[in-house]
């Protein structure tokens, strides 16, 4: 445990960035399968309605650094080829 002030404070800090970095990721997730269900049950209009909230939730990890650019741009590019 942490003894000094600032020591206690970059705890506190680093668990709610923690938890919110948890968060975003599951949210991240959470999404992409349902994505990729659709498209797996051949409903791809309901998968193109899901895609601006999988594209601001990927944004906004990358530019978190929850996940990198890369990885957040790779994610997209999958996405959008299984609807094609």
């Amino acid at each position: 445990m942490p003894i000094k002030a600032s020591a206690k404070k970059a705890l506190r800090q680093s668990l709610k960035r923690r938890s919110r970095n948890i968060a975003r990721k599951n949210k991240i997730k959470d999404l992409v399968k349902k994505a990729r269900s659709l498209v797996a049950q051949n409903k791809k209009d309901e998968a193109k309605q899901l895609l601006p909230q999988v594209y601001k939730a990927l944004d906004k990890a990358a530019k978190a650094g929850v996940i990198k650019k890369n990885a957040a741009a790779r994610k997209k590019s999958r996405i959008t080829k299984s609807l094609r």
